[in-house]
């Protein structure tokens, strides 16, 4: 009997996948992204000493479209590029999170590169 996969537990298979490869230090620190059905989350994350440097998502105060479109992915991109360039941090490497890099991911990256992060 064929079984339907579990499209959740195959996501995290393949962002285990990427995170053995793919780690944040003090110099060049994680940017990851998490997609939810309501909202999208980014994160800056050192992962050398365990802690978060900088957040933005579609729940902050600045961000206008609080769904999980591509005009919210636009205002996250450029809110967290705009708060790590406020903390010196100007340099990311970019952890898609298991997602395809499609659609909402692609243009959270694409905003944040435009609004001077480096990846």
């Amino acid at each position: 009997m064929v079984s339907k996969t579990n499209r959740k537990l195959e996501r995290e298979r393949r962002h285990k996948r990427v995170r053995t490869k793919i780690s944040g230090t003090s110099e060049c620190p994680r940017l990851c992204v998490f997609r939810s059905n309501t909202n999208l989350y980014a994160q800056i994350i050192d992962d050398s000493k365990g802690i978060t440097l900088v957040q933005a998502s579609t729940l902050d105060k600045e961000v206008k479209t609080k769904h999980s479109n591509k005009e919210a992915a636009k205002e996250v991109g450029t809110l967290i590029a705009k708060r790590a360039l406020a903390k010196k941090i100007e340099n990311v490497v970019y952890d898609r999170g298991g997602y395809v890099y499609h659609g909402v991911v692609k243009e959270l990256a694409e905003s944040a590169r435009e609004a001077g992060l480096k990846f």
